[in-house]
């Protein structure tokens, strides 16, 4: 595989990133801000409270690079996030999202 392939699959991989916060107005543009001022596409956002409406999880499709293990540190760090969670661009949220959309 030459150097411009790699690159291009580079391009292509994609990541999800699994969020659970504390559920209250502002948190989601607290997350997205965090990748908006690092100027980090965001593919796809999913967002659902859990339990009693205390907490959400945030699903986010994001492209595979080399900062985003720095991406996902940052986001620890905001006051509200409670944990992240990666997983494969292939995650089965985005799947089945995506099979919604084409039919």
């Amino acid at each position: 595989m030459n150097a411009t392939n790699r690159n291009e699959q580079k391009a292509l991989a994609r990541a999800v990133l699994e969020i659970d916060v504390n559920n209250h107005p502002g948190v989601m543009s607290h997350v997205v801000g965090l990748f908006s001022r690092r100027t980090y596409n965001v593919e796809g956002i999913l967002c659902l409270p859990l339990e009693n409406g205390q907490r959400s999880r945030i699903w986010l499709l994001v492209n595979e690079d080399e900062r985003l293990p720095q991406m996902i540190k940052q986001g620890e760090k905001l006051e509200d996030v409670i944990a992240i969670r990666r997983h494969q661009g292939d995650h089965a949220v985005f799947q089945q999202l995506s099979g919604f959309f084409q039919s």
